[in-house]
C-alpha cells in the first residue's frame, strides 16, 4: 500500500516545532529538561487514565492482537508470560522474511521526498500518542519485562519517550545541516563566472531492523526506532518473544499517525516470533536491511557485528560494571546507594554495578577504616534495611524475568563467601511473582578472577578484596579493556585518586560517576543530559544518543545543473 500525504493530512511539524526546537537545544547544553510527565499522577495524566490504560492492557489478553492493515501470513503465539503470573496469551500477525521486507520498503519513495521537517513531526505525533497511552504501556511492560508498575510506567513509558525524542532531535539536526539549496558561483579571469545550482537531500540508508531485548524493550527500543524513521528509513521491529505487547502498542500508534499523515503504515512493521524461531537471524543478513539496532545478549550481538556485514550495526550488549571504592566521607550514604543500585529491577539492568573493587586491608571513611570483610557485611546490613519492608521491596525488586537468572543465582551460592544470600520476598498482590533480594559474594582479586570476569546477570554482585586502590584501577582498567562495560563508579575523598579513575575511564572508554551517595544512582541516566553506552569499549556498538547514533542511517546526495547567464543574474 503505497499513499501520497494530502493537502489536508495534518501538518504535525507546526503543532511540534517548539517541542523539536526544545530538545535540540537540550541536546546541546545538556541540561535537566523532562518532556514527558514521569509521575503516574492522576493530576498530570487525568483522572481516568489509569483505569483506562489498566482496561486497554486486559482488553487485549487472550486476543489476537489488532494491527489495521498489517499485512500477515498465519498467527505466531510468542508465549509471553507475566513474570507476575498473569496468563497473557496474545496472539500477533505472523510474517516471513520476504513478505515484511516488500511490505516494509513499498512505502520509501513518499517518506524520502517528505523531508526531515515532516518526518520529524510525524515522529514527534507518534511520541505524544505513546505518551497518551502511557498507563496501558506500563502494564504491558510491568507483565512481560518483571519491572514493578512505577517502575514500568517511568522507564517504560516517559523515559523511554524521552529517548526516543532526544533520537529524533538528533536525526533531524543531522539532516539540517546543510541547507536543502545553494548557488555556487566561482569567478573566472574572463567571462561570466562558473554558476551551478546545487539541491542537498537527505536519503535513507534502506531497510532498518530493530531486535529489542525482554527487560527494556521499549526504552532500548525507541531510539533505534526513531532514529531511523526520522532518516528516511522504514522499520521493521522484531521484538523479543518475552515481551512482544509493549512494541506492539507503539507499533500500533505509529501505523495510525503514518496512515493519518497520508504514509503508507507498513513503514513500520512487527515481525513477531515464537520462543522457537529465529527470524532475526535470517533478517539480518538479507541485503535489503541496511540497518540493525540491538540490545541483548554479547554473543548475539557479536554474531550480528561480524555478519550483518551489509548494514550499519548498532548494538548494546553486556559487560563489567565497575565500582571502585578508595575513600569516602560519606559512608552511610554510600551504603545506601549502593543497595538501592543492586536491588531496583533486581540487577536485571545493564548498568546494574556487578564488581565492587576494595582494598582488602580497608578504605577511610567518616566511620574509621572498614576492610572488605567489613565493607561486604555492612553492604548486606544496608540491603536488609531497605529491603526489610516486603511491600517497600517488592516495589523495588520487581519480579525475576526469565530462568536464567535463577540459574545464575544457584551458581552464585558456590562462588566465594556469600555475605548476603539471595532470599525470597512474597507480594500479596502477585503471589505467583519470583521476587528475590540480591546476592553479594566476597572475592579475592587474584584467587576468583575468573569468577568476576564473565557477565553474571541479574541480583548477584561482588566485592572484591585487591591489594590497593591502584591494584583495584589496574582491574578496572584490563576488565572493561577486554570486557566492556556499561557504566563505572568510584568513591575517593583525594582529588589524585578521582583524576585516576577519570583518566582510566578515558582510556578504556566507560562512562563514569564519581561519590554517588544522594539520590542519582549509577546505573539510571537521564535523557538528554547523559550518554548511555559508548561504542569505545566492546560492550556496545553505539551510544545513545549522540550524532554518530543517526549519521549513519542516511547520506546526504547532491544534484547540480549548470545556470544560464540570465538565470545567473537573477541571484
Amino acid at each position: 500500500m503505497v499513499l501520497a500525504p494530502s493537502a489536508a493530512a495534518p501538518d504535525y511539524f507546526a503543532r511540534h516545532r517548539e517541542l523539536l526546537d526544545r530538545a535540540v537545544i537540550t541536546t546541546a547544553n545538556r541540561e535537566y529538561w523532562s518532556p514527558y510527565p514521569e509521575s503516574p499522577s492522576t493530576s498530570v495524566y487525568g483522572e481516568e487514565a489509569p483505569k483506562q490504560g489498566e482496561a486497554a492492557f486486559r482488553e487485549q489478553l487472550g486476543k489476537d492482537f489488532v494491527l489495521e492493515g498489517h499485512p500477515r501470513s498465519g498467527t505466531v503465539h510468542a508465549g509471553e508470560v507475566s513474570p507476575y503470573g498473569l496468563a497473557l496469551g496474545v496472539t500477533y500477525p505472523r510474517l516471513t522474511p520476504n513478505e515484511a521486507i516488500a511490505a516494509a520498503t513499498a512505502g520509501i519513495g513518499p517518506w524520502r521526498a517528505a523531508g526531515p521537517d515532516t518526518r520529524a513531526g510525524v515522529a514527534a505525533e507518534i511520541l505524544a500518542r505513546i505518551n497518551a497511552a502511557s498507563f496501558e504501556i506500563a502494564h504491558a511492560v510491568q507483565h512481560t519485562t518483571g519491572q514493578a508498575f512505577v517502575m514500568a510506567f517511568q522507564a517504560g513509558g516517559p523515559h523511554a519517550q524521552e529517548r526516543g525524542l532526544e533520537a529524533v532531535a538528533y536525526a533531524w539536526a543531522e539532516q539540517k545541516r546543510h541547507p536543502a539549496a545553494a548557488r555556487w558561483s566561482k569567478p573566472q579571469r574572463k567571462g561570466e563566472p562558473l554558476v551551478l545550482d546545487k539541491k542537498f537531500t537527505p536519503v535513507g540508508r534502506g531497510l532498518a531492523l530493530l531486535i529489542a531485548c525482554n527487560t527494556f524493550p521499549t526504552w532500548n527500543g525507541y531510539p533505534g526506532l526513531f532514529a531511523s524513521l526520522v532518516t528516511g528509513n522504514p522499520v521493521i521491529v522484531k521484538p523479543h518473544p518475552g515481551a512482544v505487547l509493549p512494541l506492539a502498542i507503539s507499533v500500533r500508534i505509529a501505523r495510525d499517525v503514518l496512515t493519518e499523515a497520508g504514509f503508507d503504515p507498513n513503514l513500520v512493521l512487527l515481525v513477531a516470533e515464537g520462543p522457537q524461531d529465529r527470524i532475526a537471524t535470517l533478517l539480518a543478513v538479507r541485503p535489503e536491511v541496511r540497518i540493525v539496532d540491538f540490545t541483548g545478549s554479547t554473543e548475539f550481538g557479536d554474531w550480528l557485528e561480524g555478519n550483518a556485514r551489509q548494514a550499519v550495526v548498532y548494538t548494546e550488549k553486556a559487560g563489567l560494571n565497575t565500582v571502585v571504592l578508595d575513600s569516602t566521607d560519606d559512608y552511610q550514604g554510600l551504603l545506601r546507594n549502593l543497595a538501592f543500585s543492586l536491588s531496583l529491577y533486581s540487577g536485571q539492568m545493564c548498568t546494574t554495578p556487578q564488581n565492587l573493587l576494595i582494598p582488602r586491608e580497608g578504605i577511610d571513611t567518616d566511620q574509621g577504616v572498614r576492610s572488605a570483610a567489613q565493607f561486604a557485611d555492612d553492604l548486606g546490613a544496608a540491603l536488609d534495611k531497605l529491603l526489610g519492608d516486603p511491600a517497600r521491596a517488592a516495589g523495588t525488586l520487581g519480579a525475576i524475568v526469565n530462568d536464567g537468572v535463577h540459574t545464575r543465582l544457584t551458581e552464585a551460592t558456590t562462588v566465594g563467601r556469600t555475605v548476603h544470600r539471595s532470599t525470597s520476598i512474597e507480594d500479596p498482590a502477585h503471589p505467583q511473582a519470583a521476587i528475590r533480594t540480591p546476592l553479594v559474594a566476597l572475592l579475592d582479586a587474584e584467587a576468583d578472577h575468573r569468577t568476576y570476569t564473565r557477565e553474571w546477570f541479574g541480583p548477584v554482585s561482588f566485592v572484591i578484596g585487591t591489594d590497593s586502590t591502584a591494584h583495584s584501577l589496574r582491574i578496572f582498567r584490563d576488565t572493561v579493556r577486554e570486557h566492556g562495560a556499561l557504566t563505572a563508579a568510584v568513591h575517593s575523598t583525594s582529588e589524585d585518586v578521582l583524576a585516576a579513575a577519570e583518566l582510566a575511564a578515558l582510556e578504556v572508554g566507560v562512562h563514569l560517576s564519581e561519590n554517588l551517595t544522594g539520590g542519582v544512582f549509577v546505573n539510571q541516566s537521564a535523557a538528554f543530559s547523559d550518554f548511555h553506552g559508548s561504542a569505545a569499549n566492546p560492550a556496545a556498538g553505539a551510544t545513545l544518543s549522540d550524532p554518530a547514533f543517526v549519521t549513519g542511517r542516511f547520506a546526504t546526495l547532491q544534484s547540480r545543473r549548470p545556470v544560464r547567464s540570465r538565470e545567473a543574474g537573477d541571484v
